[in-house]
């Protein structure tokens, strides 16, 4: 019989059980101090593992042993027996334990020291579970290396070095979602930045599956180019669709030294030379990237470039070399809305925004012109301006950008001003649409977001266009507003109740279908009420992450959380919340079945039995 309790050797071994019984018997479960582990007797050896399988916990005592490999009756995950590696990647390895025979009976030691770090063992499951793509290994990677004291910066980079390595197709929407993460850990929950980790990586390994890696191209040999003709260069190589021409441009700028705010420059001149491309995902992508290598700390010198070559680490390699080439792809192959109709009638919305550019979509000297005539001017935002920006006639929206740019505003206030109008949009969606608009207003309001976070970044004349044309997008979803949807104004909904009941019934409006418009009053009653605005954004982001959310969801409550941040007035700041928790309502409740692979990872990292019926 099994022994439980028994004194520990001064070695730390302990006796557990006959080993002429433990022969007989073939198997047997012991628990010194307190650890389960499985005893095997087999082919003359006594070998003693975890008795907790590493994939989901069930008791590997009640497995089979054949010729060396044990295997789970649960999954059917297999164990080398002696070492406890496994063959199947997406069930880890199992703990061994050391184990002597001593005057006939055997002795275990239950608390070996640890081959490694737990940080280090997490570290390789996470790259296991992007190159296999395994939801749970991903799930208990991530939890387990945010309980190890990680940084999230370092599986963030792990997943974009994986991300930009291992698809042909360059950036797409998994590395957007893992690009958007960072920015909405801040006022989240442990556990829920845990899930938004967690949310990132498993979408980057699901959009690599299957895919070819990348082959990327070499920089130029020469550093001495200027970033004038780098960015006419790339410009001319992405307008023909020339893919290799433009990614060696790129690469060169990267191993010049310039710092972010040239390569945006080179980057969104490209974006914006024509208008809101692949409804504005390309440009948003683009920001993204720039995000993200924000997130991992911009390694191999790109940040800190100043065009000297002589005087900065950068390469034509490495991850800022390849986050932004895998840009080019996306660049080269986005569709153009100056080619669709929608922008060509019953009004020639091109036309008119070429007017202003220069004379050519692909122009700016119209927009250097104006921009040189501002130069000493401060701009102060006009009363009409708002009302321009969401009204019906795009010659005078087209007119009143063009005044602000000669009175002396910057991209980065008009692409503020121009995103609050996408804002208003979403928050003002008129449900009686159908559902499939919401993407219409929602591509143009994470448009806008992604102008105003590039415009801060660069002063690029050229993102002056991508204000003109998320402009444009507003002007084209007018109809989406129609009629509008109310929005509660400040202080309409102050009924005294407690914030955090509010923000209970905000959550369980996301449990029912159809409750829009309840949504928006809630947060503007939570407002209203005197409740932290963090809380709120804590609740959102909860309701967010227990869900299947999708690629735009994801973007949308991301975008609002940045435009809520940067807003200046409490009108301001409430209005991009109220639009992400309608469009939040209209697209809850979901399966969750990501959510439930979490909770498993979480408990069986926290040592819960997965196998036997919650209490």
């Amino acid at each position: 019989m099994a022994s439980d309790a028994s004194e520990t050797g001064a070695d730390g071994f302990v006796p557990v059980v006959d080993a002429a019984e433990l022969e007989s018997e073939g198997r047997t479960l012991v628990t010194p101090e307190g650890t389960a582990i499985a005893l095997f007797h087999h082919e003359g050896e006594v070998r003693a593992v975890d008795n907790r399988c590493p994939h989901m916990g069930f008791p590997l005592s009640a497995g089979t042993v054949d010729e060396g490999i044990l295997t789970c009756h649960w999954h059917h995950a297999r164990f080398e027996l002696s070492c406890g590696d496994t063959f199947d990647p997406w069930a880890d390895d199992v703990r061994t334990y050391p184990v002597e025979i001593r005057d006939g009976t055997v002795h275990v030691d239950p608390n070996p020291p640890l081959d490694r770090p737990p940080a280090d063992h997490w570290a390789d499951r996470l790259e296991s579970g992007l190159q296999e793509n395994l939801r749970l290994v991903v799930a208990k990677a991530t939890i387990g290396l945010l309980d190890a004291g990680v940084d999230p910066q370092d599986p963030i980079t792990t997943t974009l070095e994986f991300g930009t390595a291992y698809r042909d197709d360059g950036w797409s929407s998994g590395l957007t979602i893992l690009g958007c993460m960072p920015n909405v850990l801040e006022p989240l929950a442990p556990e829920d930045r845990k899930r938004a980790l967690y949310t990132g990586v498993r979408h980057v390994a699901a959009d690599c599956a299957g895919q070819p890696a990348t082959f990327a191209q070499p920089s130029f040999s020469t550093a001495d180019v200027s970033l004038d003709r780098l960015r006419s260069w790339f410009r001319d190589c992405i307008e023909v669709r020339d893919r290799d021409g433009a990614e060696r441009c790129l690469r060169t700028a990267v191993a010049a030294g310039y710092d972010d705010a040239a390569l945006a420059d080179v980057v969104f001149t490209a974006a914006t030379d024509h208008p809101y491309l692949s409804t504005g995902h390309t440009l948003d992508f683009a920001n993204k990237a720039f995000e993200s290598l924000d997130a991992v700390g911009w390694p191999d010198g790109g940040r800190v470039g100043t065009g000297d070559s002589a005087t900065v680490a950068a390469s034509g390699d490495g991850l800022v070399a390849d986050t932004l080439a895998s840009l080019v792809d996306p660049l080269a192959s986005a569709t153009r809305s100056d080619e669709t109709s929608s922008w060509r009638q019953p009004v020639d919305l091109v036309a008119l925004l070429a007017e202003i550019y220069g004379g050519d979509v692909t122009d700016t000297s119209g927009l250097e012109t104006l921009v040189e005539s501002g130069q000493d001017e401060s701009w102060s935002r006009p009363d009409s301006v708002r009302e321009t920006l969401l009204g019906d006639d795009p010659e005078a929206i087209v007119a009143a950008l063009g005044d602000a740019v000669r009175n002396g505003a910057t991209s980065a206030q008009l692409a503020a001003e121009v995103a609050r109008a996408a804002t208003t949009r979403v928050a003002r969606f008129g449900t009686a649409n159908e559902f499939g608009d919401w993407n219409t207003v929602h591509h143009t309001f994470t448009y806008a977001n992604a102008v105003h976070q590039a415009a801060r970044r660069t002063d690029a004349v050229a993102l002056y266009r991508g204000v003109f044309d998320a402009a444009t997008s507003v002007y084209l979803d007018r109809f989406l507003n129609t009629p509008p949807a109310p929005i509660p104004e400040p202080g309409d909904n102050e009924t005294g109740r407690d914030p955090d009941a509010i923000l209970d019934d905000l959550l369980a409006t996301f449990d029912e279908e159809g409750r829009v418009n309840e949504a928006g009053r809630l947060v503007a009653e939570f407002v209203d009420c005197g409740g932290d605005e963090d809380a709120l954004r804590r609740t959102l982001g909860h309701g967010l992450l227990r869900e299947d959310a999708g690629f735009h969801t994801l973007q949308n409550v991301e975008a609002a959380f940045r435009q809520h941040t940067l807003a200046e007035t409490e009108a301001d700041s409430r209005l991009p919340l109220i639009a992400t928790a309608r469009y939040l309502a209209a697209h809850f409740p979901t399966r969750r079945e990501a959510e439930q692979t979490f909770s498993i990872a979480a408990r069986l990292n926290r040592g819960e039995r997965i196998h036997e019926a919650e209490d």
